[in-house]
């Protein structure tokens, strides 16, 4: 059996590149490590790495199907978490969920630009704790299921008011 160590580089297909690398880099932080061309950015977090690659074509946040289900960033604690949601929040980004209770420390989701769902989490030392009423169950899509009705009505066409004069 391979020992894996822990996950090294995750991709991200993305619409607008650029508009990618300000959320991932001005915004949480990323550095830049290199660009492929113009179609793809390699970001970096200590030795992890954070690909985005121009997609071909256009995708939907409401099209789940072609993007990741989400993925994390790891913070040191429950306040950092807290700080977080805060920062973010004055950022503009898209809150999903507000930080909660898990099983193994607490944790928010965003979405990106693209409609990628990003986690933000504290982990327990002692590791997953027993079940406590205050512990956020919710799924990653029942998430995204929301989120995305209000994206797709923040998409529709305003009607103009007819006006009688």
């Amino acid at each position: 059996m391979m020992k894996l160590t822990g996950i090294n580089q995750i991709t991200l297909r993305v619409n607008d590149l650029r508009r990618a690398e300000e959320f991932y880099g001005a915004v949480l932080g990323l550095k830049l490590d290199h660009r492929v061309g113009a179609n793809i950015t390699y970001l970096r977090i200590n030795s992890d790495m954070l690909v985005l690659v121009k997609a071909e074509t256009a995708g939907l946040p409401e099209a789940r199907d072609i993007r990741v289900d989400h993925f994390g960033f790891r913070l040191a604690s429950d306040a950092e978490v807290d700080e977080a949601a805060l920062y973010l929040d004055g950022c503009g980004v898209h809150i999903i969920t507000r930080p909660a209770h898990r099983r193994e420390g607490r944790a928010f989701f965003v979405m990106d630009p693209d409609g990628n769902l990003v986690e933000f989490y504290s982990m327990h030392e002692s590791g997953i704790h027993s079940e406590s009423a205050d512990i956020d169950r919710s799924s990653p899509d029942s998430l995204v299921a929301g989120a995305n009705q209000k994206t797709a009505k923040e998409r529709e066409p305003q009607k103009s008011r007819r006006t009688r004069k």
